[in-house]
C-alpha cells in the first residue's frame, strides 16, 4: 500500500503524526517482558515522564487506551458517589464508566464549547458535603476545543477534605502546562497519541499517596486496571502489572527525549503560539469573507492543542475536510453534535507553526 510519508500535513486532533525516528526506535529487537532490560527500560523512563507530569510520583505505563485509565479512576477512587464535569464528549466518558461499572456518579453540566467553572463547582460540592468524594475533569476537551481552568478547579475540590480530583489530560499533557503536584491533582492520565506525539497503545497515569490509600479502601476495584498492582509493580520491580508493548516503550523513551530536549516551557509556548495563529486565521477569514466563520471555544479558556472551528451555513465538516484531504492535509470534522456544524484543526506534538501556515493555506483554497 503506497502512501505519502511526508511529514507535517497531518492535523488531526489526536492521533497525531508521529516523528519518523520513532518508527525506527520501534524497530528494536524484542526483549522479554520481565527480563532485567525491560525493568531497566522502564526505570529509566521514569525520571523523565515524572519530569513530563510534574511529579515526584511514580508513571504507571498501561497498554491500553486512556479510556482504560479513566476506568481505573472510576473503579479505584470513588466508593461512595462521583461527580463528572461535563463539557463535551470525552468529559462525559467518565460519567458513562461510572454508570457501567455500577458506580454512582452525577453530571455537572457546561454547554458544549463553554468550560466548567470554580464557582459553580464549589457551588454544587458546598450544598451536600459529603456527597461526593471523587471530582472528574477533563483538561483539555477535544470535542469542543475548551481548556478548562484545571488548577483552580482542582483548589475548589481542595477545599473539602476527602474529595480526590481525577483529571484526563489526554489532549493536553506536554502541550499545555499541567503541574501534577503543584495543583493538588489526585490522579492524572494521559494517552500516548496526542501531544506525546507517540503512536496509539499507551496509557500513562499518575496516582497521589491520597488516590493510593483510597485504592486500599475500595472494593471490587477491578483486575487489569487496579492502581495497587500498577504501584507494587512499578515500585517494588520497575515493572508493569500486565504485558507491555515493549516496542511502544521504545518509542515513548526516544519521545521523552525530544520532549525534554526541547523544554517544557517551550513547548508549551509553541503550542499556545499555534493555537493564537489558529484563532487569527478564523478572525482573517471572517473578516475576508464576511461569513461567519468562529472559534468555538471562548477567549481565555481556548485549547493550545486542538482548536474547533463553526462553519457558516451552506459549509459543512466533512465537506471541508475531504476537500482538504484532496490536497494532500488531513484534519477532522466536528465530534458528535457538531460533526456538520464545524471542523477541528489537531495542532499538537511536533507541528511547528510553518507547518501550520501551509495547513492554513491550503483550508483557504478550500474555502
Amino acid at each position: 500500500m503506497s502512501h505519502d510519508p511526508a511529514f507535517g500535513r497531518f492535523f488531526l486532533p489526536g492521533p497525531t503524526e508521529v516523528p519518523p525516528d520513532l518508527f525506527d526506535a520501534m524497530h528494536r529487537p524484542v526483549v522479554g517482558h520481565r527480563s532485567a532490560e525491560a525493568s531497566a527500560l522502564i526505570a529509566g523512563l521514569e525520571p523523565a515522564l515524572s519530569g513530563v507530569f510534574r511529579t515526584a510520583r511514580p508513571v504507571y505505563l498501561s497498554t491500553s487506551s486512556a479510556t482504560g485509565m479513566m476506568e481505573a479512576a472510576i473503579t479505584n477512587l470513588t466508593s461512595r458517589r462521583a461527580l463528572c464535569l461535563d463539557c463535551g464528549a470525552f468529559s462525559r466518558r467518565f460519567h458513562d464508566i461510572a454508570r457501567a461499572t455500577g458506580r454512582r456518579a452525577d453530571l455537572l453540566e457546561a454547554d458544549w464549547g463553554e468550560p466548567n467553572l470554580p464557582d459553580r463547582l464549589h457551588d454544587v460540592l458546598a450544598a451536600d458535603p459529603g456527597r461526593y468524594d471523587l471530582v472528574t475533569i477533563v483538561h483539555s476537551e477535544s470535542s469542543t476545543g475548551v481548556l478548562n481552568p484545571l488548577a483552580e478547579l482542582a483548589a475548589v475540590a481542595r477545599e473539602f477534605d476527602d474529595v480526590l480530583v481525577a483529571v484526563d489530560t489526554v489532549s493536553s499533557l506536554a502541550g499545555a502546562p499541567v503541574l501534577t503536584d503543584e495543583w493538588g491533582l489526585d490522579f492524572v492520565l494521559t494517552g500516548s497519541q496526542k501531544a506525546l506525539a507517540v503512536p496509539p497503545g499507551l496509557a500513562l497515569a499518575v496516582a497521589s499517596e491520597r488516590a493510593i490509600d483510597r485504592a486500599r479502601g475500595v472494593e471490587a476495584r477491578g483486575y487489569y486496571f487496579d492502581l495497587l498492582s500498577f504501584e507494587k509493580n512499578l515500585v517494588e520491580r520497575s515493572q508493569t502489572p500486565n504485558t507491555p508493548a515493549v516496542s511502544l516503550l521504545y518509542a515513548l523513551e526516544r519521545q521523552v527525549e525530544r520532549i525534554l530536549d526541547e523544554g517544557l516551557e517551550t513547548r508549551w509556548a509553541r503550542h499556545a503560539a499555534m493555537a493564537r495563529r489558529t484563532v487569527e486565521w478564523v478572525e482573517e477569514t471572517a473578516e475576508r469573507t464576511g461569513e461567519a466563520y468562529r472559534v468555538l471555544a471562548p477567549e481565555g479558556y481556548r485549547s493550545p492543542c486542538v482548536t474547533v472551528i463553526m462553519l457558516p451555513e451552506g459549509r459543512t465538516g466533512p465537506e471541508i475536510v475531504a476537500a482538504a484531504k484532496a490536497r494532500g492535509y488531513t484534519i477532522a470534522s466536528g465530534y458528535g453534535r457538531l460533526k456538520e456544524r464545524s471542523f477541528r484543526i489537531g495542532h499538537m506534538g511536533e507541528h511547528t507553526g510553518d507547518e501550520l501556515d501551509a495547513l492554513l493555506g491550503v483550508v483557504d483554497e478550500v474555502l
